[in-house]
């Protein structure tokens, strides 16, 4: 199959599954279309396992997304599908570069669409052509004609039979959705790579090249190597220093002075949002001195040395307030915040392990965003994939904390557990969920979100 068959059967299938509909299940099926044209057209091309887990992965993101049809498992959806077609057509690109390239296509693909020899594929018209066209079409088309005519005035029957029905579409709607799904498939099998993308790939390599391994050159150009190694020495010892102490007071303040308990949320809040920054800007260090020279340097131990103190000094501070996110947690329940408090701490805590490991291995700065790229689309794929609204809500009744009835309400796909504590407890469900009456008000099958139509409430 050509680009033009792709993009015409998958604009197709677009069409068939959202006219009229709003977005639910036929999303997913969509999804699963787009996978199985991959798999079945370009199966050659799967050489690695990271194909088959790209597969698998966008599989189980569709069925997320027609179980849950959140936010979420959209991105995943979409996400999961644009990296499995571009491992498979441009397997020499690093993956990060997937992410501005979505962004530039989007935009791209509204001027590209007017240019049809990109692909619509061009035929050579050769002397028999008007012939066949006449012999195959215009001659039998006359014939049917005069016979429909000649038929139709001797039966009312079969005159009826292409007479006394009309198409029902509504043609502003059918023009919307055929557009947007001529423009979907045309950005997905017909994407745009400029070629600096292919120029500039060598700079998100994870290993160094020979001339920068053989090569010292300083950070900045009024230093020579040797005063920029004892800098970055006395900056990293200095750093330590700070770093120790603050964590020494950082505990302190956690675990020893008394808090009340009126104030506990607001000082968790800066506490966590202080070692955010200063996980990012820990990262941001050990890249500055170790983009280059410094790997390879045999008088830099002792940088080295520092910095994996810096790692480890940074990892005490994450573990911290992972406790004491926790003990916020015990007093107050789960949410959805302090679950991403989670995820972030546990990310950063990834990161400062790659970081480890590109300094013993000298690998580069590249290595660090390569690894953690894929470490982020697996938290993404992790949020997708668990009913974190049901793990709250069965969390927080089972230590009786964060259980206010307003606040369940509001977390998403948690009906059975709520509505089982509500009956237990003699609480008048006074609340309207508005998004549960309009999944069960939905008249079409593909326009719904699966998890509604499995939901017992009785």
């Amino acid at each position: 199959m050509k680009k033009l068959h792709f993009i015409l059967v998958s604009s197709f299938v677009f069409v068939l599954l959202f006219y009229k509909e709003d977005i639910g299940l036929n999303l997913g099926l969509f999804g699963m279309t787009l996978i199985g044209l991959i798999c079945y057209f370009f199966q050659e091309k799967f050489t690695t396992r990271l194909h088959l887990i790209l597969v698998i992965t966008s599989v189980l993101s569709c069925l997320a997304f027609a179980w849950y049809g959140d936010f979420v498992s959209f991105l995943a959806v979409f996400l999961s599908i644009v990296f499995l077609q571009f491992k498979t057509q441009e397997s020499n690109l690093k993956m990060i570069q997937v992410i501005p390239l979505i962004f530039l296509n989007g935009i791209a693909s509204l001027g590209r669409i007017l240019m049809f020899s990109e692909y619509i594929p061009k035929r050579k018209v050769n002397s028999d052509f008007a012939k066949k066209l006449i012999a195959f079409f215009i001659i039998p088309a006359l014939f049917l004609g005069l016979f429909f005519m000649i038929y139709s005035f001797g039966s009312a029957h079969f005159s009826s039979l292409f007479t006394d029905y009309y198409l029902d579409i509504d043609v502003w709607i059918f023009f919307v959705i055929s557009s947007l799904g001529f423009y979907i498939s045309f950005t997905f099998w017909n994407y745009w790579i400029p070629d600096f993308f292919y120029q500039k790939k060598q700079i998100l390599e994870n290993d160094f090249s020979e001339e920068v391994k053989n090569k010292k050159q300083p950070l900045f150009s009024f230093l020579d190597i040797d005063f920029e190694r004892k800098s970055g020495e006395i900056t990293l010892l200095l750093l330590n220093v700070l770093l120790l102490v603050f964590i020494t007071t950082y505990n302190y303040e956690q675990f020893f002075e008394i808090v009340e308990k009126t104030k506990l949320s607001s000082d968790t809040h800066e506490r966590v949002n202080a070692v955010i920054f200063s996980s990012i800007m820990a990262l941001g260090v050990i890249l500055f001195y170790f983009k280059g020279g410094f790997n390879f340097d045999k008088k830099a131990n002792r940088l080295k040395k520092l910095a994996k103190i810096w790692i480890f000094l940074n990892g005490i501070l994450i573990i911290s307030t992972l406790i004491k996110n926790s003990e916020y947690v015990s007093f107050f329940g789960l949410t959805y915040k302090r679950l991403g408090v989670y995820a972030f701490l546990i990310l950063a805590i990834i990161g400062f392990v790659i970081s480890f490991v590109k300094i013993t291995k000298q690998k580069t700065n590249a290595y660090l965003f390569n690894q953690m790229f894929w470490y982020c689309y697996g938290a993404i794929l992790m949020c997708s994939f668990v009913n974190w609204g049901n793990l709250i809500t069965k969390y927080n009744i089972a230590v009786g904390k964060g259980i206010e009835p307003e606040f369940l309400i509001h977390l998403n796909y948690n009906h059975q557990l709520r509505d089982a504590y509500f009956k237990e407890k003699n609480i008048d469900n006074v609340w309207i969920d508005y998004d549960l009456q309009d999944h069960q008000d939905r008249s079409s099958y593909l326009s719904k979100v699966l998890y509604y139509e499995f939901l017992d409430l009785k």
